[in-house]
């Protein structure tokens, strides 16, 4: 049957401009569909969202017996979660960041001022690599406490941690491999920055971990590289696709740039839209811990489950035409940040990037166009976004 090599073509890169008929077809098929390989896809959006707060499903590959070490928090389940969550959000300040976020906005701004200066009409710019790289990344290392000299560094290992980190039909240990690598190296370099900062607090969040006061709060050093990798990771990647595939989005729809160049005000809610319309995270991966049944489907324990964010985002039972990118949408219950005790601790702080990134560009690319359609876009088919959007100022 063709459902069952849904996953296949879904990850296929030739699919990877537009996976939405594909998302049609396995919503279609069912909200629940078994794939050759074994392996099960949820398309719709209300399984998708019940699973995502159903305790029976586990997100630690260790689960199935894939790993042995610790995975990153993201990668684990309560109460193990819930400690280096909670410890890993604690320099962001009570109670869940928005004062340290609220306090980036004058930082942002000026990262963003300054990323604009090479702007001027009739050159041609890469809005991934001039801008949407950028931002995010610089935002998130000065979080952390990263020299400014030393942000190149995390290009090369944070592109070989997210390859790896990719849902895959099938097995691919070379790149696993490499990802393993460049999480070791991205890790040993936060570690040792962290460790030069013991006894001499500054103000950043390494700082913070390594001097925490009471013992109870304090992170291993096992896991002070693995939640600092992750936030470095978590803090830009997906921020990178959600500027980069609104840009794609705006342009491709010059009466709704022309609204919010006219309506800036519209600008939080039209992100609200663009995490649903265009998400960047598209897919997430989840394992039972017991037989469970999804919609008159029984799924046994220890199967991989694969929950399709991208595709009940354009749920046509949850979404009134949800293939119509609408800023003035009402109703944005997205799961653009995932869900339940796994959503997105620094959505925040996205937010905000997106909001300042796109505001700042609106008065540029009334008058761009699009050098590329479809641009080039990364491999990777769970981190969707394009890999370069060269545009025409």
């Amino acid at each position: 049957m063709d459902s069952e090599t849904l996953l296949a073509r879904i990850t296929d890169y030739a699919s990877r401009p537009d996976p939405y008929p594909l998302y049609a077809e396995l919503r279609e098929a069912g909200p629940v569909v078994r794939q050759a390989s074994g392996s099960y896809l949820v398309g719709t959006y209300h399984e998708i969202a019940a699973l995502l707060h159903d305790p029976r499903m586990s997100a630690d590959p260790r689960t199935r017996g894939e790993v042995t070490h610790k995975p990153p928090f993201l990668r684990l389940d309560d109460p193990e979660h819930h400690r280096l969550r909670r410890l890993a959000m604690r320099p962001f300040g009570p109670p869940h960041s928005p004062a340290r976020v609220d306090g980036m906005r004058g930082e942002i701004d000026r990262i963003v001022e300054n990323l604009l200066e090479p702007f001027e009409a009739g050159r041609q710019i890469d809005i991934v690599d001039d801008f949407a790289y950028p931002l995010p990344v610089t935002v998130i290392c000065r979080l952390l406490g990263v020299p400014r000299e030393d942000e190149p560094l995390f290009r090369a290992w944070s592109d070989a941690i997210v390859a790896a980190a990719d849902v895959r039909p099938d097995e691919d240990t070379d790149t696993d491999k490499a990802g393993d690598q460049a999480r070791m190296e991205m890790g040993g370099y936060l570690v040792n920055l962290a460790e030069q900062r013991r006894g001499q607090p500054s103000d950043d969040m390494l700082s913070a971990f390594v001097n925490e006061p009471d013992p109870a709060l304090r992170l291993t050093q096992e896991e002070l590289a693995e939640t600092s990798v992750l936030l470095l990771i978590a803090g830009h990647e997906t921020t990178v696709n959600l500027i980069a595939n609104g840009v794609l989005t705006l342009l491709r729809r010059p009466e709704q740039l022309d609204r919010l160049r006219r309506e800036p005000g519209l600008l939080p809610q039209a992100v609200e839209e663009l995490l649903r319309y265009e998400p960047p995270v598209h897919m997430r991966e989840r394992i039972p811990h017991a037989d469970i049944d999804v919609a008159g489907t029984r799924i046994s324990q220890g199967s991989t489950v694969i929950l399709v964010l991208g595709s009940g985002n354009r749920d046509p039972k949850r979404f009134h035409e949800p293939d119509r990118f609408d800023p003035t949408r009402p109703d944005i219950e997205h799961l653009g940040f995932g869900s339940g005790i796994h959503l997105c601790y620094g959505a925040p702080l996205a937010r905000l990037e997106a909001q300042a990134a796109l505001r700042a560009l609106l008065p540029h690319l009334g008058t761009a166009s699009l050098v590329e359609d479809p641009p080039p876009y990364r491999q990777n088919a769970m981190l969707r976004g394009p890999r370069h959007l060269p545009i025409q100022l």
